[in-house]
Parts: C-alpha cells; sequence; structure tokens
C-alpha cells in the first residue's frame, strides 16, 4: 500500500502547465562555444540589456575551456605534475647549501647529546 502521499514524486513547478499560466518565457539568445577537443556548446542567455555574454566558457563534456572562434579554440590548461614538499625545498636550495643545515642540525643535535 502507498504511504499516502498525493504528491508523491512531484516537484514544485512540474505538472501540465504551460507557458499560459507560467507566463511568457524570457528571450533568450544562443551563444555556440567550441573546445580544443572538438566539442560544441550552446548556452543560452538572456537577451536582457546588459547581460554580458562571457568569451570562454567550460565544456561540459571534457572540462576544457571553449571559445567563441570555431576555428582557434583555446588551449587547454597546462597541468603541472604533483611535486612533493623535497621538490620543492630543492628548487629553492642547492646541495651545498642543504649539507650545510644537515652539519648545522647535526652539530646542534650533538651539543645537546641525542647523537654521537
Amino acid at each position: 500500500m502507498a504511504g499516502g502521499n498525493a504528491i508523491r514524486g512531484s516537484r514544485v513547478g512540474a505538472g501540465p502547465m504551460g507557458e499560459a499560466e507560467r507566463g511568457e518565457a524570457a528571450p533568450r539568445v544562443y551563444v555556440a562555444y567550441y573546445c580544443s577537443n572538438g566539442h560544441t556548446t550552446r548556452p543560452s542567455f538572456a537577451e536582457e540589456a546588459g547581460v554580458v555574454v562571457p568569451e570562454l566558457w567550460d565544456c561540459p563534456r571534457c572540462g576544457f575551456p571553449a571559445g567563441q572562434d570555431e576555428e582557434n579554440p583555446p588551449a587547454p590548461p597546462k597541468v603541472e605534475p604533483y611535486k612533493t614538499h623535497l621538490a620543492y625545498v630543492k628548487e629553492r636550495r642547492s646541495d651545498s647549501d642543504g649539507a650545510q643545515i644537515l652539519d648545522e642540525a647535526l652539530s646542534a643535535l650533538r651539543e645537546r647529546g641525542l647523537i654521537q
């Protein structure tokens, strides 16, 4: 037996209403965007005064940026590989700097009697 909920599976705005009951739809303008993988996206924007159509749009299929020029779509973003903390330290310090820091740390430990 059903739970007794008469509007189960329904949502606000659902139903057989047409434009007569909801009012007129706002005028729309459709803009085509092209990504470097050859995908085309056509989102719609309100045709109101002051609405700015963006130059770039994220492609919903691959996530790359898409532009309005079909012949020259924007290049995909350059993905840098993951770097460890040690890789960043090695960018800032030379091997001689590292050896000097290690010697200072070891001598401090020897002074405190923690290592021989």
